[in-house]
Parts: C-alpha cells; sequence; structure tokens
C-alpha cells in the first residue's frame, strides 16, 4: 500500500487547517502557519509536525505502521 501524501495540518495557535503536501524521503521539523505566521515544531516524542498536527501521520510512521 502507498502512503497517503497529503495531510491537514491544524495550527495550534490560531487553529486554522492547511492541506499540505508531505516529504517522502524527510521528516519536517517545522511548518510556518499561512494564516497566522506561527511556526510550529512536533510534540515532544514525534518526529514530525504531521505527526502532531497532521489528520495523517507522516510517510515514514505510515509504512512502519503496515
Amino acid at each position: 500500500m502507498e502512503p497517503e501524501l497529503t495531510s491537514v495540518v491544524r495550527c495550534p495557535a490560531c487553529g486554522a487547517e492547511t492541506a499540505a503536501q508531505m516529504p517522502v524521503d524527510a521528516c519536517q521539523f517545522f511548518w510556518a502557519c499561512p494564516s497566522c505566521g506561527e511556526r510550529i515544531r512536533p510534540l515532544e516524542g514525534d518526529c514530525c509536525v504531521f505527526c502532531s498536527y497532521g489528520s495523517v501521520v507522516c510517510p515514514s510512521k505510515q509504512v512502519t505502521q503496515q
């Protein structure tokens, strides 16, 4: 099964939701909210912002969960 590459990220600062493409070759450690400009980082224990704030975890986690 191919990993899903689009995730909806919910900004913890303003609550805005934005669809974003996830990289397949690396984790994304920082993400800037296009609505409020807040630069967010993953929660402790998560590898990337998609695992912390996304509707879908990153591709590398999707592959290991299969």
